[in-house]
């Protein structure tokens, strides 16, 4: 007990030191480098000051709040459907969100007492209208709802949602830069606007989720043995779901598509700490957001001053983890 108590203590220092790192660096580098001492004292430079609380701030705050929502969506999402290749980005559920937000910019959508939020909620209607359809349609096939019937759903969904916004791509006018802007996924200009306006949702969702960590541990054993343990099956599912899609929904209303945080994130805090939901969320919110940050730092620098989409380099390095995942669970069926 006590080798165990210490392994989630070095788990959860490591962590927080990590996700402070990468603020700092965040914050500090870029085109144009900064003191840390300028979030304190605007004396020294004006224009860094400037340039750090209007521009630089932002931006990584909001990166980090979409790796949390993204990777603590995707540990959700694995826990649920005991499926290590489950996340927003593989089941399809970014793609209904992206829908969700693109429709909203082509008709230009505005509800008047929603106001700024009209966008997030637009996407988180369109991520969970994708994940029941998902999560039907792979039932349907295959009662079991195997890994392969589930992420071959999502792809089939996937591609058709891919195929409707191309449409509006194709059909737009004026819209056409911003539409462009959301599939590429970039935290770039959004400014504390989109800090606010994708905040509260981050907050509902990751309660919703947190609330039904033990839940989520009981259902690792069968929902017929989770009943038994005095389990709300039905309910806690639809909870998960609720709080999933509106964590994937709205951080795809703030970023656009970025894939492979809700997969490779929770994946290695699993291989680390074991897959105990109360550890797992937590982990997996810290290092989701520390992912980001660096990502979209990497963006920014790599062949500066031009910037590579951020959904790019999660790509980079999403698509060999999902890869080499796929490959072990395989080699488990085979064997």
């Amino acid at each position: 007990m006590y080798l165990k108590n210490r392994k989630y203590i070095y788990a959860y220092a490591t962590s927080i030191a990590l996700l402070l790192c990468s603020l700092w660096i965040g914050v500090s580098f870029g085109t144009v480098n900064i003191p840390l001492s300028t979030l304190w004292d605007k004396t020294t430079d004006p224009i860094a000051y400037s340039i750090l609380w209007k521009i630089r701030m932002p931006r990584v705050i909001l990166a980090a709040i979409v790796g949390a929502s993204l990777a603590i969506a995707g540990a959700a999402f694995q826990g649920l459907l005991k499926n290590p290749l489950a996340d927003p980005y593989t089941l399809g559920i970014s793609s209904g969100a992206s829908v969700g937000a693109v429709m909203t910019i082509f008709l230009g959508i505005s509800i008047p007492f929603l106001g700024a939020f009209t966008l997030p909620v637009f996407s988180m209607a369109g991520a969970a209208c994708t994940m029941v359809i998902v999560l039907t349609f792979a039932r349907l096939v295959d009662r079991s709802m195997k890994m392969e019937t589930l992420i071959l759903t999502g792809i089939i969904f996937s591609s058709f949602l891919g195929s409707c916004i191309s449409l509006m791509v194709a059909l737009t006018g004026e819209e056409l830069r911003a539409i462009i802007g959301w599939l590429l996924g970039s935290v770039s200009m959004r400014g504390w606007s989109y800090v606010n306006m994708i905040l509260p949702f981050m907050i509902i969702g990751t309660s919703i989720i947190w609330f039904n960590r033990r839940e989520l541990n009981a259902m690792i054993y069968g929902e017929e043995r989770a009943q038994y343990l005095g389990v709300n099956v039905k309910r806690s599912k639809y909870m998960i779901l609720a709080g999933g899609s509106i964590l994937t929904g709205s951080a795809v209303a703030a970023s656009g598509t970025i894939g492979f945080v809700g997969l490779v994130v929770p994946h290695m805090i699993r291989l680390l700490v074991g897959a105990d939901h109360r550890h797992l969320l937590t982990l997996s919110f810290l290092n989701g957001a520390s992912l980001l940050v660096i990502c979209d730092l990497v963006s920014r620098t790599i062949i500066s001053p031009v910037e590579l989409p951020i959904g790019v380099i999660t790509s980079f390095i999403g698509a060999p983890v999902f890869a080499y995942i796929f490959f072990k669970q395989r080699r488990k069926v085979v064997a």
